[in-house]
């Protein structure tokens, strides 16, 4: 039989659990995404943290709000995507992003990768060529809070000389091949991850280190993102 005391604790953590539940509600699926990102493999607990904490749901249209935490790329508009969370999850991973670092991000789109980057890293610039897309991360962003990241509306392609060099530089669009210029703007002992290959071909994401101002690219595993956008003539 249940004393009062016991029956008030019992009855203080379950009210506290569906309180919890209702103030969180996407709380179970972040979790359920966070343990698949785990059985794939993903082992960097700071990356795990990072995307435990990063609202997916609120970078994400609301026609698809219902699959934010769900393993897939969903669309944004504009023939561009929001990653899969492993694909996040891996490329983050890979960029072995220090919280000393200066981070420029090709390609903002809906914002996304830029907030779980500015979790780890000091300063993220994050560029996008699509002005719709642009001011809707840069509206996203600040309004989350996400204060260290900074939305440039311009062409990837040329990088972000102003800020050069970058201690990380991450793509999360597909060029043919990685532009030098972006190459030229990683720092020595610099890291870059990204995609490249033709959009009717097998993709391959790539990993760039510059060490002693030497070049050693690594091909890391095979991938499908939509095209980088070029500026149009």
């Amino acid at each position: 039989m249940l004393n009062f005391s016991m029956y008030s604790k019992f009855a203080f953590i379950f009210f506290s659990s569906i309180t919890f539940l209702f103030s969180n509600p996407w709380e179970k699926e972040k979790q359920q995404m966070i343990d698949t990102l785990i059985q794939y493999g993903i082992q960097d607990k700071n990356v795990l943290d990072a995307m435990s904490k990063v609202p997916r749901h609120e970078f994400v249209p609301k026609a698809y709000k219902s699959y934010s935490y769900e393993d897939t790329p969903l669309p944004i508009g504009f023939g561009q995507t929001i990653s899969q969370p492993y694909i996040v999850a891996y490329m983050t991973e890979q960029l072995d992003v220090k919280k000393k670092d200066v981070v420029l991000e090709i390609g903002t789109g809906s914002g996304y990768q830029a907030a779980v980057l500015s979790l780890l890293a000091k300063e993220i610039y994050t560029i996008e060529i699509v002005p719709e897309l642009c001011e809707r991360s840069k509206k996203t962003l600040k309004q989350l809070g996400y204060n260290n990241v900074f939305v440039i509306c311009g062409d990837g392609y040329k990088g972000y000389p102003d800020k050069a060099p970058f201690d990380r530089i991450l793509l999360t669009a597909a060029p043919e091949k990685i532009p030098e210029i972006l190459i030229q703007q990683l720092k020595d002992n610099g890291i870059l991850v990204g995609p490249a290959g033709k959009i009717q071909e097998l993709q391959y994401l790539y990993k760039i280190q510059k060490i002693n101002h030497k070049i050693i690219e690594k091909k890391l595993i095979p991938v499908r993102f939509v095209p980088m956008v070029k500026p149009s003539k």
